[in-house]
């Protein structure tokens, strides 16, 4: 055998013995056991697990306002009960968790409870995972998690509702909280947002230059026609629902993209009002 021959013997022998090798690893993973019950206080990736006391799971669909209409995605979703309490309701539900016992638990969970149609578990990493889709966003995280995820979620559709049991987004200050005080003795209290649109930088209206200062729900700004700017007051976004203060001026309105429309109310008479997003230069 030449020495070139030999060569390509071997490569191909390692070449077989490493597919043989990652075949073998592969085949060695252990599946999920179908006994897995956890532990409260257990480690997982980026917090330990301690379930969500039914009484606040039920507070925090409550506070929602979920609906069969709604999409309820639960980010690091454990033993599954959020997501099933939501199915239990008639409405989709998926969890996102990456221990795959925890999952294979929820979706046993499912299972017995019978709303495997309802109910949806994927074994995924949160910081990797697509949840743009959903209407409510729940979780029982960590701060320090929840503010890894506050950019994410403030780019999802305005209108998107978040529950936090327990921890809050830090500066991004909760529309609402419950505390629930029955059947409840430990993490008994929900934080709730509703995802502002987007309004900060300059807007144009009829003859009008508007400029907006936005900090979350909340924004400051003025608005300048002719030689007269007025101050704004009461600045605050519900959703895709504008309303401010300019002058004697109250004005309302839906933001859709670059466009605002709604009414200003000046003395009690109403007119229509639209603004135009000033692109930047």
């Amino acid at each position: 055998m030449t020495l070139k021959a030999s060569v390509s013997m071997t490569c191909l022998a390692v070449a077989l013995g490493l597919g043989l090798t990652s075949a073998a690893l592969a085949q060695a993973q252990p599946a999920p056991s179908t006994d897995y019950k956890p532990s409260v206080g257990q480690q997982g990736k980026d917090v330990v697990w301690v379930p969500s006391p039914q009484a606040l799971v039920d507070r925090m669909l409550d506070m929602a306002k979920a609906t069969t209409s709604d999409f309820v995605i639960d980010l690091g979703s454990g033993d599954g009960r959020t997501v099933i309490t939501a199915a239990k309701r008639g409405i989709n539900a998926l969890g996102i968790e990456y221990n795959p016992d925890m999952v294979a638990l929820a979706q046993r969970n499912a299972a017995e409870a019978g709303v495997t149609d309802k109910a949806k578990f994927e074994k995924a990493d949160l910081f990797e995972s697509d949840f743009s889709k959903a209407t409510v966003i729940t979780m029982f995280l960590l701060p320090n998690i929840n503010l890894r995820l506050r950019p994410k979620i403030l780019d999802m559709k305005p209108g998107t509702r978040i529950v936090s049991n327990t921890f809050d987004m830090g500066e991004w200050q909760a529309d609402d909280q419950v505390q629930a005080t029955t059947d409840c003795t430990s993490y008994c209290r929900a934080y709730f947002w509703i995802v502002p649109a987007k309004v900060d930088g300059g807007w144009r209206s009829g003859n009008s230059e508007i400029k907006l200062e936005q900090k979350f729900q909340q924004f400051t700004g003025t608005v300048t026609t002719g030689n007269v700017v007025a101050p704004i007051s009461n600045g605050k976004l519900v959703g895709d629902t504008i309303t401010f203060t300019a002058g004697s001026t109250e004005y309302t309105g839906k933001v859709n993209g670059d466009a605002i429309e709604g009414t200003a109310r000046t003395n009690g008479t109403d007119a229509k009002w639209q603004a135009s997003r000033v692109a930047k230069s």
